[in-house]
């Protein structure tokens, strides 16, 4: 999708727009201005100047993705570390966003989806099996393995 110089003056304009709209990764917001065609010298300052005038925010973007993802997708604190470090934001961010995570309503969520997987498995018969399941996907869902054992412990 890339496309011809547009400017820099245009680029700044959409630029502006595109992380007003909604929290962006500083990866993602290079690729785009990369996209517009810009040089990477343009690139720079253009990435500096919505740092200054606050329109690009690591921690903000963090804070906001690890939060939606959890609230509306119901990703474990692994998941959303994981894709995290996929657009590149700092390990500083990444702990700040994880720890914003309510420790309370973390463990609601993971009992209230371990407890619907299993009622989705109540055909399943072979205990260890069952077990086995409702482990794997609650670590594909993004949980760690300690919060998953003490749960299903407590499950079974």
């Amino acid at each position: 999708m890339y496309r011809l110089n547009i400017g820099k003056e245009k680029a700044w304009q959409k630029i502006k727009h595109y992380c007003a709209y909604q929290e962006r990764s500083h990866k993602e917001v290079k690729e785009k201005l990369y996209g517009f065609g810009l040089y990477k010298a343009d690139v720079e300052m253009l990435l500096t100047q919505l740092i200054e005038e606050n329109y690009l925010n690591e921690e903000r973007f963090a804070l906001a993705f690890a939060g939606g993802k959890f609230r509306m997708k119901q990703w474990g604190r692994q998941k959303i570390k994981y894709e995290l470090k996929q657009k590149q934001v700092s390990d500083y961010c990444i702990k700040k966003a994880l720890a914003a995570i309510d420790g309370e309503q973390y463990e609601k969520v993971l009992y209230k989806m371990a407890t619907g997987k299993l009622n989705a498995l109540k055909t399943e018969k072979n205990l260890l099996l069952k077990k086995r399941k409702l482990q794997q996907y609650l670590m594909q869902k993004g949980f760690e393995t300690a919060i998953i054992t003490k749960v299903i412990d407590e499950l079974f």
